[in-house]
């Protein structure tokens, strides 16, 4: 049965329940969760997720790196990975397949992430944090933290 206002229907607690992704939600910054994936020197919080949302093709969050810190080397499995800088000087480090390369970001910025490349983030600065807003092509946020950073082999 519609509302007065013939948009929203009435639905009894079991329909609500399957129709989550069909409404906005509000996630405030103190409700942000660190019961995500990690990587040793970061800090990762989920904002908007399958879990929080019922999002099933995003993940949505932040990350902090404490002054003078070096993450583990991950990668994100088969999810894209889009980061804005909010606070800091940030440096993604990640192999080309001849050597190192290094990646200076300042606030405002903005860095993308293949599916699949092992890196690392650095906060080189020794008295202030660092803070980007992430956004993934998965619902939970993917982190496969490695053993050293190295060039992804050619498929063959």
């Amino acid at each position: 049965m519609a509302t007065p206002d013939g948009f929203h229907p009435d639905f009894d607690d079991a329909a609500a329940a399957e129709l989550t992704r069909n409404r906005v939600h509000h996630i405030k910054a103190s409700d942000l969760s660190s019961d995500t994936a990690q990587s040793e020197g970061l800090r990762r919080f989920a904002a908007l997720s399958g879990t929080s949302v019922g999002a099933e093709k995003l993940w949505m969050g932040e990350t902090h790196a404490s002054p003078a810190t070096v993450s583990s080397n991950h990668h994100h499995g088969d999810s894209e990975t889009a980061i804005y800088v909010r606070s800091g000087n940030p440096e993604f480090v990640f192999h080309n397949g001849v050597g190192e390369v290094r990646i200076s970001t300042a606030p405002g910025d903005y860095v993308f992430i293949p599916p699949y490349l092992p890196h690392r983030e650095e906060n080189p600065d020794p008295n202030s944090s660092a803070e980007v807003v992430i956004a993934r092509s998965t619902q939970e946020a993917v982190v496969i933290n490695l053993p050293e950073l190295y060039p992804l082999k050619e498929s063959q």
